[in-house]
């Protein structure tokens, strides 16, 4: 079977939530081992999920499941969720820093402004670094960080190339608040490297 890529939900791709419920606990099993190769744990307190049309969609149904928000909440989960699906020729994550505590957790991400712009991917000779998604800035004025990071991957064709034949991928950060590095998997990047067209 050959895949199929699909870098947009429509409409026509939400099932009603009458639907949905009946498929809901089946469609969240499938989606957790989907998820597993697209989890990378980077450091002690970062999470990066990649994201494509399946998780996204998921995402989109469970809002409308949890909100009952109907038609006229469709439209908003769209124009949210369709930019992080990857469009060919890119990679798109969700990253997230969790620390339960909550005065830790302000102070750390406190020192972590501009971390969405030390994010990268590294194989062989080729680094791409991220771009953080445009919804809204993710940094404040006065140099704090958002816990959630929305970032996307952009490769070139020989990038794409060297990608999927590399013998190790790096995934990480520059930033000097937090230097850290993981290593995917083989079985990791060759799921990833089916959200190339």
């Amino acid at each position: 079977m050959e895949y199929m890529m699909k870098t947009e939900i429509t409409k026509a791709d939400i099932l009603p939530l009458p639907d949905y419920i009946k498929v809901r606990k089946d469609r969240h099993a499938a989606l957790i081992a989907l998820k597993k190769l697209r989890r990378i744990e980077i450091g002690p307190v970062a999470t990066c999920y990649f994201e494509n049309y399946d998780t996204m969609l998921h995402q989109v149904q469970e809002m409308l499941y949890i909100e009952k928000g109907g038609d006229e909440q469709v439209e908003d989960e769209l124009r949210a969720y369709n930019p992080m699906i990857p469009k060919g020729k890119e990679l798109t994550a969700t990253v997230m820093f969790e620390i339960d505590e909550p005065i830790r957790r302000k102070n750390f991400l406190s020192r972590l402004g501009g971390v969405e712009n030390t994010m990268f991917i590294r194989f062989g000779d080729h680094e791409v670094m991220g771009v953080p998604e445009e919804d809204l800035d993710r940094t404040t004025a006065d140099g704090k960080a958002s816990s959630v990071q929305f970032i996307h991957f952009p490769f070139t064709d020989a990038q794409i190339a060297a990608f999927k034949a590399a013998a190790q991928v790096l995934v990480g950060f520059s930033h000097d608040q937090y230097g850290h590095m993981a290593v995917l998997t083989d079985a990791s990047r060759d799921a990833l490297a089916k959200d190339f067209g």
